[in-house]
């Protein structure tokens, strides 16, 4: 298994500096399918599939890491990726809208929920009046976000909202909360300083928390449009080794292995 990791945007600038800007920052003329990931749960369930499933079905992956939710789609639509597996579909749709990328969602694969978290309460009627709560700043968490809350009560939205949800879009508020965008990588960086943060799920788990059982809330995943899959350049969803890869990310032997691991914080599609 080849394993890379880039660290958001300022690394991809040192190594293109290092390379020179004409080489890609991933290639290897080893004929690898290079796929982009996050680290947690998404890396680990692709290097699963690379050493337990790949050779018999084969597949020569090459997995790296990013850090961020932009430089993945940004360079596969630049060709230097074969695919990518970070996003729902809400958050490519809104991508390839707010880009101009052409991108196409290929398989669904598992639901990170998204939950609300604190180190200053214990439950959600703890938190109080005027209390700041970090959020995802960018358009499909920070809607997914605001859903998460009005579902439990905190606050009422305006009708058919939806995922595009945004503080405009908050008709009642009774406990006067404020509201916080931010990166969503540095959501569990904020729980020192705010009263309470709703975090995407990878991030959540690779900060040390676990959704299942530290979460005052989780989202519910029956119907949930958020489910986490591969995605390529549109036109290569055939390609042989994207239809492979994406067979073996629903293979019932990837399904037991999310199931063990992440107990219930992170569960399989279908």
């Amino acid at each position: 298994m080849k394993f890379g990791r880039i660290v958001g945007a300022a690394a991809l600038a040192l190594s293109l500096a290092a390379c020179g800007a004409s080489q890609s920052a991933t290639s290897e003329p080893d004929g690898a399918l290079k796929v982009g990931a996050s680290p947690v749960p998404h890396g680990e369930i692709l290097a699963y599939i690379d050493e337990n499933l790949a050779e018999a079905a084969g597949l020569d992956l090459e997995i790296v890491e990013f850090t961020d939710y932009v430089q993945p789609n940004v360079q596969l639509s630049e060709g230097k990726l074969d695919a990518n597996f970070f996003q729902h579909k809400p958050y490519l749709d809104d991508f390839n809208a707010s880009k101009g990328t052409d991108l196409a969602f290929v398989t669904p694969v598992h639901l990170e929920p998204l939950g609300l978290y604190s180190k200053k309460v214990t439950e959600l009627g703890g938190l109080a009046d005027g209390a700041t709560v970090a959020v995802p700043n960018d358009a499909t968490n920070l809607g997914r976000a605001l859903k998460l809350l009005a579902d439990n009560g905190v606050v009422t939205l305006k009708e058919g909202a939806g995922t595009a949800a945004t503080e405009r879009d908050v008709t009642g508020n009774p406990k006067n909360l404020k509201f916080e965008p931010l990166e969503a990588a540095q959501l569990p960086r904020s729980l020192d300083d705010v009263d309470a943060a709703v975090i995407n799920g990878n991030y959540a788990m690779e900060a040390g928390l676990k959704p299942a059982s530290d979460a005052l809330t989780l989202e519910k995943g029956e119907d949930n449009p958020y489910v986490n899959g591969l995605v390529v350049a549109a036109g290569q969803e055939q390609d042989p080794d994207i239809v492979t890869l994406g067979k073996l990310l629903q293979d019932q032997k990837v399904k037991d292995f999310i199931a063990q691991k992440y107990a219930g914080s992170v569960t399989a599609a279908g």
